[in-house]
């Protein structure tokens, strides 16, 4: 009976499978480069260790028998569990290994996406075995999931400041007033007053946008939206105007279906920041990945660490 396994055991084991998944084994040789009779003298052994019949072999031809056919899965599930082991083993003296779990608010522009992804790329050819793990969510939901460490570390726009959190300013992104095709003030969208554009309805976020609290009343405030894709519906509806991020709104200007109210008066930047909770030392996969961010987004040396 098969009570403990060896190496033996293994290489008897890959035959049999070999010759399952061939369904013989005349046609196992090629795969298995050895004789028929090598092959037949290895299934042999490999029944007298688990105590029964594996296949029927013969004249009749080749059959699994339900013992066989049982075995065969466990058998795999046993490589597949042996692989994974071999693996991990393998990456243990590897300077970095573990997860990384980031997060980032939707929509972020195409460029910071890329210096992302070269942060990811530079992150990458360090010696290291590490899952990346990328959650998109609210700028809000962030901090606390950076708070709780759910999160390691946040990218996006924050309206204020936790005091266990510490910021640092990565990119800015332009955002500009807009008015959909339909709305009374579209076809003089360049230069409209923005006295008159403050007695309009307005869309607006459901956090605080700070830049932006002069360009109308909070009574005038009639929609409210979490996102850019629900601020972009309602401004295109033309009862509404709101403020996007340039890069969201162009594919629409392209289309003439929203235009710029006014370009020179309505208009706020956004600091996007890194976020990471104000720890006496980080670990070592989060200080080499800030390490990275900070590279590509500030042009600092890779020499650069976290306190």
């Amino acid at each position: 009976m098969l009570t403990n396994l060896t190496d033996f055991d293994l290489r008897l084991i890959r035959v049999f499978l070999a010759v399952a998944d061939a369904r013989g084994i005349t046609a196992a040789q090629a795969t298995l480069n050895v004789s028929q009779s090598t092959i037949s003298s290895q299934l042999a052994a490999l029944e007298t260790r688990v105590g029964f019949r594996l296949c029927e072999r013969g004249r009749g031809g080749f059959r699994m028998t339900a013992k066989g056919e049982r075995f065969a899965m466990s058998a795999r599930r046993l490589l597949v569990a042996t692989h994974a082991f071999c693996a991990e083993a393998t990456n243990m003296d590897r300077q970095l290994v573990g997860e990384l779990n980031l997060g980032l608010i939707g929509h972020t522009p195409f460029s910071q996406n890329a210096r992302i992804s070269d942060a990811i790329a530079r992150f990458r050819q360090r010696d290291q075995a590490v899952r990346f793990n990328i959650h998109i969510r609210p700028p809000g939901e962030l901090e606390e999931h950076v708070l709780n460490g759910s999160v390691d570390i946040a990218i996006g726009y924050f309206w204020h400041r936790v005091p266990s959190l510490d910021y640092t300013a990565l990119f800015i992104e332009r955002q500009y007033a807009y008015c959909g095709a339909r709305h009374p003030l579209f076809e003089r969208a360049g230069h409209v007053d923005p006295d008159e554009a403050a007695q309009c309805e307005w869309a607006w976020r459901s956090y605080p946008l700070p830049e932006a609290r002069h360009s109308t009343t909070e009574r005038n405030v009639t929609a409210i939206a979490d996102n850019m894709e629900a601020v972009a519906l309602l401004i295109l509806s033309g009862h509404h105007l709101g403020y996007l991020p340039v890069h969201f709104a162009k594919p629409y200007l392209d289309s003439g279906l929203l235009r710029q109210i006014n370009p020179v008066s309505l208009q706020y930047d956004v600091t996007f920041h890194m976020v990471t909770r104000r720890a006496p030392r980080a670990g070592e996969i989060q200080r080499a990945f800030v390490d990275d961010l900070r590279a590509v987004h500030l042009n600092e040396t890779s020499d650069a660490v976290l306190p």
